[in-house]
């Protein structure tokens, strides 16, 4: 490579780096914590899940209840289990029966706990899980906005990642094995960058491929509707499967009792290990009524057995099936493995405990670059003018990104003090939270105490999370140990360990910065 080819890729990297650097420590930070959204979710609600990966629910009881609140007759119905916690949706679709007035032939959608049968909105049961899962995409931000953000941070993530690769491909391999912790700041934090950069590649280069393709995937899909289905986005969508088929409503009631269970049973008894996660009931009571069962096969099984059957009440046929152990096709493969690849939910807790560690890698080679940036740019031959501005960026960059770390443990405690907590408080909360400690060590200008006191409160909150939840559920380690309660269990071993490791880095760095001053 010459020099000039290695110069316009080093610059292009530390720039794209640079640009996105504190928004994608948000997404790297927030999506750590995102593969346990579900057990931080049950862990605040004080539930535990039966059978994961699947419905656990009486269907046929649940539809004579809801029928005793609105009329179901020609209504679309779909149970969905979006993910492993008690809470499924519930989408009532509008009321096909013309007879009926406006008002009780609306749809509705809301969730439905399948142990109590309680229902709550989307902003009541809005939980921390959620909050720390949907940030990590921006979706706090008006839509589609965040979205795009996200989207293209992990764009220039990719062309970061890939010109970094680029630049340090000759001495890979040397580098790699290089640390020189008793040199000068620079080098110090460029053997940290390069060596955990090297060790995070292969996971931060799938990351950076799924999230560009969730997020723009609609900047994507939209020259394809325009070229090849003339605008109509809904064939494209049936074609790529996203889209249920269509039963015509014949607006005459059915004269056969409706069993939704036995469906469901004769799906799960055809394939083995077969999870179902949704149920759609197509023209309710009605002679057009079809039920559509489906789910996935254990992941243990095949990674990407996606499978249903769709049934015709009327008489009983299979008016389709799609063969969960067969061949997977190309399509189920690109629209499943992106999925479980970005999620991660395929190996159990191993994969993403390692997933979890990798993420925070990639917290810290973000916060090491911009670090190297500033140490590269603290010349004399700098104009002091500039030399402060540059000190200021990063001293911002560094305050907005190490205060995340507390906030995010004082929400653990908010949570179990104010339960439900509810979508309104949790924002307020958490953002002015931020904001407030944020601001905080920007007017400390020491970046060495934003690392210190960041890193020491963070964790001394954290490692009093499982007491807080002890005191107000009664749910200390032991009894959630001995009840079987693992995903409450998880969390608070989560949390110590965290707050463990994080106090045994910190009194490291204090140990260090007192040597240094001695050696002064």
């Amino acid at each position: 490579m010459s020099k000039r080819t290695y110069n316009i890729l080093f610059h292009l990297h530390t720039v794209s780096g640079i640009v996105i650097s504190v928004a994608l420590y948000v997404i790297f930070f927030t999506g750590s914590f995102s593969f346990f959204r579900d057990e931080i979710v049950n862990w605040e609600r004080d539930h535990t899940v039966k059978a994961p990966e699947e419905i656990n629910l009486d269907f046929d009881e649940t539809l004579e209840q809801m029928s005793k609140e609105r009329n179901l007759f020609g209504r679309d119905i779909e149970f969905k289990q979006y993910y492993n916690e008690q809470h499924i949706g519930v989408n009532l679709g509008a009321s096909k029966d013309t007879l009926l007035t406006k008002e009780k032939a609306a749809g509705a959608f809301y969730y439905l706990n399948t142990d109590d049968k309680s229902t709550t909105d989307y902003a009541t049961s809005y939980s921390l899980g959620e909050f720390l899962y949907r940030l990590h995409f921006f979706a706090q931000m008006p839509h589609p906005f965040g979205y795009y953000l996200s989207g293209f941070v992990a764009l220039f993530f990719l062309f970061a990642l890939i010109t970094g690769i680029v630049v340090h491909w000759d001495k890979i391999i040397s580098n790699f094995y290089v640390f020189r912790p008793m040199t000068k700041l620079k080098t110090v934090w460029t053997d940290a960058h390069t060596a955990l950069g090297v060790i995070g590649f292969p996971f931060q280069l799938v990351y950076a491929v799924t999230g560009t393709f969730f997020m723009l995937k609609i900047l994507l899909v939209a020259p394809t509707v325009l070229a090849l289905y003339d605008g109509n986005d809904k064939k494209l969508y049936e074609d790529l499967e996203y889209a249920h088929p269509h039963f015509e409503f014949q607006n005459t009631p059915i004269n056969k009792s409706i069993n939704i269970n036995s469906y469901v049973k004769q799906v799960k008894s055809k394939w083995n290990n077969f999870n179902v996660n949704e149920v759609h009931i197509f023209n309710y009571g009605d002679k057009g009524m079809h039920v559509s069962v489906s789910g996935n096969l254990d992941y243990k099984n095949k990674i990407n057995g996606y499978g249903y059957t769709i049934y015709n009440v009327t008489d009983g046929s299979i008016y389709g099936i799609k063969d969960p152990t067969q061949k997977t096709s190309y399509l189920d493969a690109v629209k499943g493995i992106f999925y479980r690849l970005h999620f991660g939910d395929y190996g159990g807790y191993g994969l993403r405990i390692i997933s979890f560690l990798l993420g925070l890698i990639g917290c810290f080679v973000i916060l090491s670059g911009v670090l190297i940036w500033l140490t590269a740019r603290n010349k004399k031959n700098i104009p002091v003018k500039k030399r402060k501005f540059n000190e200021a960026v990063v001293r911002y960059y560094l305050a907005i990104c190490l205060s995340m770390y507390p906030i995010t443990a004082l929400s653990f405690i908010l949570v179990k003090v104010v339960n439900p907590t509810g979508m309104s408080l949790l924002y307020q909360f958490y953002f002015i939270g931020w904001l407030l400690i944020s601001i905080f060590f920007i007017l400390q200008k020491d970046n060495y105490l934003t690392n210190t006191y960041s890193l020491l409160s963070g964790s001394i909150i954290g490692l009093s999370i499982p007491i807080v939840n002890g005191i107000c559920t009664g749910n200390w380690i032991w009894v959630s140990f001995e009840k079987g309660y693992d995903q409450i269990l998880f969390i608070d071993i989560f949390w110590i360990v965290i707050g463990i490791v994080g106090l045994l880095i910190f009194s490291k760095i204090i140990k260090t910065q007192k040597n240094n001053s001695i050696n002064k």
